[in-house]
């Protein structure tokens, strides 16, 4: 592989089709209808153009595309939804084949509030369409993920496919800060809800068995796993002490079942590199997780700039850390491409120059000479041919 080849594994897009549907949602819903207002004004997000120039900046830059909030189930009920992720599916798709060179492959939108559909969605995209796994979210309209109904699609995931599970977070404004108040301020929910839903969605998981029945199950956390790697003794000697806390239900016997530190299961997710381009926090992922679970990540394009700033300042902080060649290329290539199976078209070698020979110059001289046109390739041609002899009388 090239050596500045980076795939970026969390960035985001809207295919044209299933926005223009999702504007047409809108129309009813004043609450969608806010973040589209948002979204027109980051062109990257849904401009195909707009993108394609942008990703041109950055040599090597090559992104495995996912869906953009919201999540399918939060735009339609479970009659409606199933039809929204073929739609999603489907565009992402044919932005796959109609620029592999751009996007070598995508992950799959599930209609979550509709759990058989959504393996059947998950079947079809993967089967059909090529797409290296499925997104979901870190709850599905305020239910937890480690719910018994959203099990088969663990279990799909993993036993049927092999493939990772992305997972991002969801929390709106209405998930108050303090139980006496409404709603949230100051965007509260999002700068620190969504480390909090992505934590919360990772111990549930953890303390609920999941990850104890499907130890091959491949994880993908947004934003480098959340609180986790910075609470990593917090987690540790907090949760070695599970059920101290909690005086009506008996935890113990949980980690009497798990047979290993809860630390250790957290440690058995995976993470992108996406926290805003913070080298320190990043190097603090990699010594939790391990480099062989962080994936380059970005969460392209919701940064100040629309697209390239996240790009341009996780790039910087990776390449700050130093790290050995061999490591590095792991996290900018190496691990997607053994997660996903990715099969990379390799570029034709170009050919060695040659020092040129008196043989070559003539050849060369000579499609120079085929080259020209007009009068001069006339004149060219009347010369190289000897006069013909007038013929005798007889």
């Amino acid at each position: 592989m090239p050596a500045d080849l980076k795939l970026d594994i969390f960035p985001h897009i809207f295919p044209k089709a299933f926005f223009d549907r999702m504007k047409e949602l809108a129309e009813g819903n004043p609450a969608l209808a806010g973040q589209i207002k948002r979204w027109l004004n980051i062109p990257v997000l849904w401009d195909l153009e707009a993108r394609l120039k942008m990703m041109d900046r950055f040599k090597g830059y090559k992104q495995i595309l996912t869906l953009s909030l919201p999540a399918i189930e939060f735009l339609a009920g479970p009659e409606e939804s199933p039809e929204l992720a073929r739609l999603a599916n489907d565009g992402m798709a044919e932005l796959v084949r109609d620029y592999p060179q751009y996007f070598p492959a995508f992950v799959a939108s599930l209609p979550m509030n509709n759990v058989p559909a959504a393996l059947e969605e998950m079947d079809r995209a993967i089967n059909e369409l090529g797409a290296k796994g499925v997104q979901i979210f870190t709850n599905m309209n305020g239910r937890p993920m480690d719910d018994p109904e959203f099990f088969p699609v663990f279990e799909r995931s993993v036993k049927t496919y092999d493939l990772p599970i992305w997972v991002h977070p969801t929390r709106t404004a209405k998930f108050a800060d303090y139980p006496t108040e409404e709603k949230s301020k100051y965007e509260i929910y999002w700068l620190f809800g969504w480390p909090y839903e992505t934590s919360a969605f990772m111990a549930r998981l953890v303390f609920s068995g999941i990850m104890e029945q499907l130890p091959d199950l491949k994880i993908i956390t947004h934003h480098l796993g959340a609180m986790a790697p910075f609470l990593e003794q917090r987690i540790a000697l907090g949760m070695d002490q599970l059920g101290s806390r909690t005086a009506d239900e008996d935890y113990t016997v949980i980690l009497k079942r798990m047979g290993r530190r809860p630390v250790e299961f957290f440690r058995m997710f995976y993470a992108d590199t996406s926290i805003n381009g913070s080298a320190p926090a990043i190097r603090c992922g990699l010594d939790f997780y391990g480099v062989n679970h962080v994936l380059f990540g970005t969460d392209c394009p919701f940064d100040p700039e629309g697209g390239p700033l996240f790009i341009r300042e996780n790039i910087r902080a990776i390449d700050s850390l130093k790290l050995k060649e061999s490591d590095r290329r792991k996290l900018y290539f190496g691990n997607a491409i053994q997660m996903l199976r990715l099969e990379l078209p390799v570029p034709a070698a170009k050919p060695a120059k040659r020092k040129p020979t008196k043989a070559r110059a003539a050849t060369s001289k000579a499609a120079a000479g085929r080259k020209a046109g007009g009068k001069s390739k006339a004149k060219a041609t009347a010369k190289a041919k000897p006069k013909s002899k007038p013929k005798k009388k007889t």
